[in-house]
């Protein structure tokens, strides 16, 4: 269960994104330390993310069509793999059950140093976004406005942060850093004095 009998709090700042694994973590945080020269706050490497949607601030209550939202999603994904599985069981079952499997989750290669100079934000984001990401993003936004919920306008470009208020950097290549994306998931957000705190709520397979 996401919500303790003890917890008081009546509403969370929430936002969808992808989680990376502890090896791209530290090829981020290697890649992190190569610009560091350009200033600014480095964030910290167990808060590095994609954000696939800001919620903002959710209401408890709304928290639950949240989740059925992203359940839809993920229990879609593995219905499709069945259904394909299925129909293709008498020709070539093998090929055909990994290409099913393959199609659902993706690799994302990281592999440019951008920023977004207003808000003194060094990133490192993808000379690619590949389609199922794209698709996620779109089915997300869409659930999501069903729920009620008011969701940024701006259009999606795949980032992770590195530094915040930091100067600007000329967008360039760096090593590749690939990623193997299998899930989601919900994210709580919580503002400290030493600067903000995430926590995953749950998680949604993509396979």
């Amino acid at each position: 269960m996401i919500i303790s009998p003890n917890q008081k709090t009546s509403s969370r700042r929430l936002f969808f994104a992808l989680w990376p694994n502890e090896t791209v973590r530290q090829m981020l945080a290697e890649i992190a330390g190569n610009i560091a020269s350009h200033g600014g706050r480095s964030v910290p490497r167990q808060n590095f993310h994609v954000t696939l949607a800001f919620l903002g601030v959710v209401e408890t209550e709304r928290q639950g069509c949240v989740e059925t939202i992203a359940a839809d999603i993920s229990a879609d994904i593995l219905a499709d793999i069945s259904a394909n599985m299925g129909a293709n069981m008498g020709a070539n079952m093998g090929a055909n059950m990994g290409a099913n499997m393959g199609a659902q989750h993706f690799r994302l290669c990281l592999d440019r140093i951008g920023c977004f100079p207003r808000a003194g934000i060094i990133w490192s984001g993808a000379s690619k976004t590949p389609s199922a990401l794209l698709s996620l993003v779109r089915r997300l936004n869409s659930g999501l406005a069903d729920c009620g919920l008011t969701l940024e306008k701006r259009p999606f470009k795949t980032h992770v942060t590195l530094f915040r208020k930091a100067g600007r950097v000329e967008d360039a290549s760096h090593a590749p850093v690939e990623w193997p994306v299998s899930d989601f998931c919900l994210v709580e957000s919580s503002t400290l004095p030493g600067g903000a705190r995430y926590r995953v709520l749950r998680r949604w397979p993509l396979r």
